[in-house]
């Protein structure tokens, strides 16, 4: 077994970039070819020109899948555009009196060293994954035919993209193939990836196999032909020169995005932390003890990203029991405190989970993490309960402004909760975000039924 870590390192990786690309043009800039100019207004325009550059124009989007050829075409749009702008920027601020050619060395000798680091990471990573095992995911292929087998064949023919090719599951003998035997060995051995050639499987296969991959947070993706795929979000890959499809796109799988929402994270639980939670924790913590005896800090277990659990905090807000780590509060519940009705009432209990959020555990925005029993037992019965742990668990959610928090009564209630989220998952962005933290604000002034 490797002694290295299985998944993906992107998220590490592109903001690494971002800062060693954005400290090079900014650096050659200044400390030499425009020696003249403000350098906190270049700094500014460039950086944040160069950050929206790079969205539009995919520049940052290099998969293990990715080939050279691709890697320099983008590397070459991204140096025209580039080079437009510091036109821009020079024609604005004409009186620096910096002739064309000069910007044009600026541009070749910048983008010469962002490429040389680009391939050299590129090389390395590869190397990294050939010689030591690392950064590798293990696939499975539903389906035996020539398509398959070249997908098989690129998994075990280019180990440098860091596939483990594990198995090929023939349907030909539609009768004799068990789909829950596929599912065991999956489990068994932690497959990363399942590939489905759809004119190999039935319609029910193909929705069964799409109900185990969310609710055991598995990655699913199609080789396409001419059969519907009832989605609604496809996301083409090409693995060499082979299409593949992508059920369900993340928009927080994307590094960018992930590095916007942890900072906006940082930055607001920072905020409530220093601004609110430091004087009101002491006032909290003295009327929890005025009147029952025990802790001020609740902690408990929940499942969050990828299912890893936590130590989940709150204010305490019931007398000390043996059933609290088991059972929700429920309408009138005796156990609950009269300073706990009121912390509760108006979420101030809840307030804690921003040092969760601080801490790397939790998001401000997210799904709801649930009690370790109740997400075993809800995993069981409610369908897609797992795709909830694809991104971090939230302080509040798009469910819960929804009219979907507190008590679950009935299974209609956890349905729609995670039918909620999963719209959140699929769609997510920083509006989105910043519409749930206001929505949740109004609601805790307001007070809401299921607050208790």
């Amino acid at each position: 077994m490797s002694l290295f870590k299985q998944g993906r390192y992107s998220g590490y990786l592109r903001p690494i970039s971002y800062l060693i690309d954005l400290s090079i043009i900014n650096g050659l800039a200044i400390l030499y070819f425009f020696v003249d100019i403000e350098p906190k207004t270049f700094i500014v325009f460039v950086s944040v020109s160069w950050i929206v550059l790079s969205i539009s124009s995919r520049f940052y989007e290099v998969y293990r899948y990715t080939r050279e050829v691709t890697i320099f075409a983008l590397s070459l749009r991204q140096m025209v555009l580039f080079t437009l702008i510091i036109f821009a920027f020079v024609g604005f601020y004409h009186n620096l009196s910096i002739y064309p050619i000069t910007v044009f060395k600026y541009v070749l000798i910048s983008f010469l060293l962002i490429i040389s680091f680009k391939f050299a990471l590129y090389y390395l990573l590869q190397k990294y994954r050939m010689s030591l095992g690392g950064n590798y995911r293990k696939t499975v292929i539903f389906g035996a035919n020539k398509k398959t087998l070249a997908l098989e064949n690129f998994f075990t023919q280019n180990p440098e993209y860091g596939y483990i090719h594990k198995k090929t599951f023939d349907f030909k003998d539609r009768k004799k193939t068990d789909l829950e035997k596929c599912f065991q060995y999956i489990k068994d051995e932690a497959i990363d990836e399942i590939y489905c050639s759809i004119s190999e499987l039935s319609n029910s296969q193909i929705n069964d196999i799409a109900d185990f991959a969310d609710n055991n947070l598995k990655i699913l993706k199609f080789l396409p032909d001419n059969k519907e795929i009832y989605s609604k979000k496809l996301k083409y890959e090409y693995y060499d020169y082979i299409p593949i499809l992508t059920l369900r796109d993340i928009p927080l799988e994307e590094p960018l995005n992930t590095v916007i929402k942890r900072v906006f994270d940082i930055v607001f639980s920072s905020l409530v932390i220093i601004f609110l939670l430091s004087w009101l924790t002491p006032l909290i913590a003295i009327l929890i003890k005025l009147e029952s005896k025990g802790p001020v800090f609740f902690k408990q277990s929940r499942n969050g990203f990828n299912y890893k659990e936590f130590d989940c905090y709150k204010f305490r807000s019931m007398t000390p029991n043996k059933d609290a780590h088991l059972y929700q509060a429920t309408r009138g519940d005796q156990r609950v405190t009269k300073i706990g009705r009121f912390i509760r009432k108006t979420s101030i209990d809840e307030l804690p989970q921003f040092f969760n959020v601080l801490f790397g555990d939790m998001s401000v925005v997210g799904p709801r993490p649930h009690m370790v029993s109740h997400t075993d037992m809800y995993a069981k019965k409610i369908d897609k309960f797992m795709v909830r742990h694809f991104v971090k668990p939230g302080i509040t959610g798009l469910a819960q402004i929804s009219g979907f928090r507190g008590e679950v009564e009935t299974d209609k209630d956890i349905i729609g909760r995670v039918k909620y989220d999963i719209f959140y998952i699929e769609n997510w962005s920083l509006l989105l975000d910043l519409k749930i933290i206001t929505k949740t604000f109004v609601n805790a002034i307001k007070g809401e039924d299921k607050a208790y």
